[in-house]
């Protein structure tokens, strides 16, 4: 990346870490590589989105011209390719092609229900950032040949597990909850679990592969 990344004071607690001036999948990589590393490190806990991270400190144990010194030195074994991260994983996520937008979307986009599910399913893609609720992995890219933009009126209750579209991008709602994107299927996934020892299924950086079930 040729973009020189910038730290800045984001608060009295954490740093903001900008790694690109647009969103991109080295981005994505850059700041899943760059919390990782902070994390790892113990320093404090990470927030990567798009194209940035934000670093989180506790001041009583580390100074902000320290939390500073470290982020930089971060970056650095990033760029050099020595920074510790454990790489992005392959989540599965089984789906059943069964959702109540699913024949809206085809017709939109000029295929079949099965042709639609296929071209979903065909390809993995990038969770970039987690946001909306806990758990809820923002994923991209869809094949340019959906073409599914958010519902001009939210449904009021969206349940827990449905596989949904929006504007170039996937994702699985952790919960029920109102939500504005085009349902086409449901998965039997738990993509929160504050029990387990890391209660997010999905991270930032990690490959995601929709499975027809």
């Amino acid at each position: 990346m040729t973009f020189t990344p910038r730290v800045v004071p984001f608060g009295e607690r954490a740093l903001f870490v900008e790694v690109a001036d647009a969103f991109s999948e080295d981005a994505v990589a850059w700041s899943r590589a760059i919390a990782d590393g902070w994390e790892s490190g113990g320093s404090g806990v990470a927030v990567p989105a798009y194209a940035s991270v934000v670093l989180r400190y506790d001041p009583d144990v580390l100074e902000a011209s320290d939390a500073e010194r470290r982020a930089r030195e971060l970056i650095a074994a990033v760029r050099r390719g020595t920074a510790r991260s454990g790489g992005p994983r392959l989540i599965e996520v089984p789906t059943r092609y069964d959702g109540p937008d699913l024949a809206d979307v085809a017709a939109r986009s000029r295929m079949s229900v099965d042709e639609l599910a296929a071209t979903h399913a065909g390809r993995d893609y990038t969770a970039y950032f987690l946001g909306f609720m806990p758990g809820f992995a923002y994923c991209g890219r869809l094949d340019a040949a959906i073409v599914a933009p958010r519902l001009l009126r939210p449904r009021e209750r969206v349940p827990a597990g449905a596989v949904a579209i929006a504007d170039g991008q996937t994702a699985v709602y952790p919960f029920t909850s109102p939500g504005g994107w085009c349902l086409i299927g449901s998965a039997d996934i738990r993509l929160f679990d504050p029990s387990r020892e890391d209660a997010v299924l999905i991270r930032p950086g990690d490959r995601v592969r929709f499975v027809r079930t």
